[in-house]
């Protein structure tokens, strides 16, 4: 091993009930250098950067012929008082969802004192002064105050920087990063990485970093490992993967990296209109409950929808795109005029507005909490038209179902399977099928791909491409990744505090932006 190096893993397989996960992998890291682990869900990766902490059951998932060694020391088996030593020591973690890897209960102040109780043994004062120091180091703005926060009350990325900070109280030498970035805005998600970056370079560390997103890879691997199925596919330095991948399979990841432009729409016929649309939440009353302060979360916005067209809505998170969806849909009160289908739905009875909504449907983030685990794949899809379309027959029910699941790209079997048996690109395909069996004109797709991998990505973008040229629909597209904003969408309307920053063709908005907020959001995403 060379002074420089810094973790090995050796031949490492993993197996739970005698089924093998991962399978014989070997791969180094040095110092002050960072190694990236790509790959579709289920590949195994999450679980390679648990077994380096022995938080896998031992030795139940480990084979006894792998070997995983630290700054020299080998780590396999070893006893509690040593692993415990080197968690949150030697060895950092940044988890992918900081909101649920926080503890809601209590303060950022308590959770960063906890480890430098554990492993330095500060306390009080000198407790105080490092988390101020290591808040200020991740680019905290007056850590001060922020020291009694709770991480509800803090920002997306100001809690993922609470993480970061945790991660590096006791100076670790190695820092496993598992999707740091998923859930951030690219402003934010720049502003990470650049930290991370910037850390690795003053504390010499090793970054193990865990991720689908392959334009992240791109800008701050050196080296990339490639796992499909718990085995390795590829294996070697960043800029060679990248402009020549040897195995098809890591072809096919960079392939599905979204491209390409909508073409030009040509109809003309619109399909929904909003204009000056306003919505306010009381955020103080005073003693007799009159509201004396309020929050303008969408300030006089207004927008065009035409037959066939996909009009992205992006924008940093707080930047209003939710709440103004949820004023169109007639979801929240607002203020304003919503036309649809020649009717002005901010005006119309409730039983009237019921019936319109069978054409106007909404696909979620995330099927797997949008989805009841209760119900059958059947069921669920089949629920809308118990409610708009009553009079049909369970025959007649069931045939829409089942040429559904097939417009969508399931088989019939899928009837009686339940959510939790799917994968997650499966999963968003049923969504599709729930929003489509009620034959919309307008389906408001809301961070639709954000929880997938890049290659079930393509192929759900692909399939409401090929839905939207099939039947005409519009989307409603709400979205913080931009490549895929650029591929799938004929407008794109920018928002920052609640107002329109800037709107217009997306050939428009991405190669010849006006305003500096958007040029910064398209910088952001290296595009």
């Amino acid at each position: 091993m060379s002074d420089n190096s810094l973790l090995t893993v050796d031949n490492l397989s993993i197996s739970f009930a005698d089924n093998a996960i991962v399978k014989n992998v070997s791969f180094k890291l040095e110092r002050g250098k960072t190694l990236a682990i790509v790959g579709e869900s289920g590949a195994g990766k999450s679980l390679l950067a648990l077994s380096i902490l022995q938080l896998l059951p031992y030795p139940h998932a480990h084979h006894p012929n792998g070997e995983i060694t630290l700054c020299g020391e080998a780590l396999v088996g070893k006893g509690e008082a040593v692993l415990e030593a080197i968690r949150g020591n030697k060895v950092g973690m940044i988890f992918q969802e900081p909101m649920t890897s926080l503890n809601p209960l209590h303060t950022v102040q308590k959770q960063i004192s906890e480890t430098l109780l554990i492993h330095k043994g500060l306390v009080g004062k000198q407790a105080v002064a490092r988390t101020l120091e290591l808040l200020t180091l991740v680019g905290i703005e007056s850590p001060e105050t922020r020291l009694q926060s709770y991480p509800h009350e803090l920002s997306g990325g100001q809690r993922q920087r609470v993480m970061i900070a945790m991660a590096l109280a006791n100076d670790p030498e190695l820092l496993i990063a598992d999707e740091p970035t998923t859930a951030l805005d690219v402003t934010i998600q720049k502003q990470i990485l650049a930290l991370l970056m910037s850390l690795q370079k003053r504390l010499n560390m090793g970054i193990l970093l865990i991720t689908h997103d392959l334009h992240i890879v791109k800008s701050i691997a050196d080296d990339v490992l490639v796992m499909r199925r718990g085995e390795v596919v590829e294996y070697q330095a960043k800029q060679a993967l990248f402009d020549s991948p040897k195995e098809d399979y890591t072809k096919l990841l960079l392939d599905a990296i979204p491209t390409g432009e909508m073409p030009v729409l040509i109809d003309p016929e619109l399909l929904l209109t909003a204009d000056n649309i306003n919505v306010s939440f009381p955020i103080k009353k005073n003693f007799w409950g009159k509201v004396t302060h309020t929050l303008d979360a969408v300030k006089d916005v207004s927008l065009k929808i035409h037959k066939g067209e996909t009009v992205a809505i992006v924008g940093e998170s707080g930047s209003g795109k939710s709440t103004l969806v949820q004023a169109i849909l007639q979801l929240n009160k607002s203020s304003g005029k919503v036309v649809f289908l020649g009717e002005q739905i901010d005006k119309i009875k409730h039983t009237r507005l019921q019936t319109l909504r069978a054409k106007l449907q909404i696909v979620f983030q995330d099927p797997f909490a949008s989805l009841s685990p209760r119900l059958c794949v059947g069921d669920i899809i089949a629920e809308g038209l118990e409610v708009h379309q009553s009079a049909l027959t369970p025959q007649q029910v069931n045939d829409k179902v089942l040429a559904t699941l097939q417009r969508v790209g399931l088989d019939k079997q899928s009837v009686s399977r339940y959510p939790h048996q799917f994968s997650g690109g499966e999963r968003q395909r049923i969504s599709i099928a729930r929003a489509l069996i009620l034959n919309p004109q307008l389906i408001v797709l809301d961070e639709p791909t954000s929880a997938l991998d890049r290659s079930i990505q393509k192929q759900i973008l692909a399939l409401l491409v090929s839905l939207q040229e099939e039947l005409s629909l519009s989307y409603l597209f709400i979205s913080h990744d931009l490549s895929v904003v650029r591929a799938i969408s004929h407008r794109v309307l920018v928002m920052k505090d609640g107002e329109v920053v800037e709107q217009g063709s997306t050939n428009d908005i991405f190669n010849a932006a006006k305003q500096q907020y958007t040029k910064i959001l398209l910088s952001s995403a290296q595009l």
